[in-house]
């Protein structure tokens, strides 16, 4: 079975969806999702603060903090707010001994959470994420610095 994502922004967009969904061969099945897309600069943020808590924790890679923070906290937003992953991921991964669902977060695996999110959720799932850090005492990027550095 094979699952194709596509970002609807504009009319062209959408005439293309109908376009693929006319040259299905039936049965097959589709979701839409209301939202935009996670946007680059959430992507950015997150990939500082990777970087940042990994530097301060000392004892993570960057990428064993992404694996934790997208089975933390952004698995349980997918769950709940998409009926198609949450089937996927309690079929597949939810059986699964914590260390195993762990490592599937991570590359070379790298479970699709964050990538499948609206930018509602991902912000949703960044305020944890910075939530869960600070109350630990790390010092995570401000959004707006960030916003005040590209703009200079």
């Amino acid at each position: 079975m094979t699952t194709n994502n596509r970002i609807v922004d504009t009319e062209q967009a959408r005439d293309m969806l109908v376009k693929f969904i006319m040259g299905k061969t039936m049965p097959f099945t589709a979701s839409i999702t209301d939202g935009k897309h996670r946007t680059s600069d959430q992507n950015r943020l997150q990939r500082q603060w990777v970087l940042e808590i990994s530097a301060q924790l000392g004892d993570q890679s960057p990428e064993e903090v992404r694996g934790y923070c997208k089975l933390h906290f952004g698995v349980p937003i997918l769950r709940n707010e998409n009926d198609v992953f949450k089937a996927e991921y309690d079929a597949v991964i939810m059986p699964l001994p914590y260390e195993h669902k762990l490592k599937l977060m991570m590359v070379p695996f790298d479970f699709g959470v964050t990538r499948l999110m609206t930018t509602r959720q991902k912000t949703a799932y960044l305020d944890t994420v910075h939530r869960h850090f600070s109350e630990q005492g790390l010092i995570l990027t401000n959004p707006e610095d960030l916003k005040r550095r590209r703009a200079a």
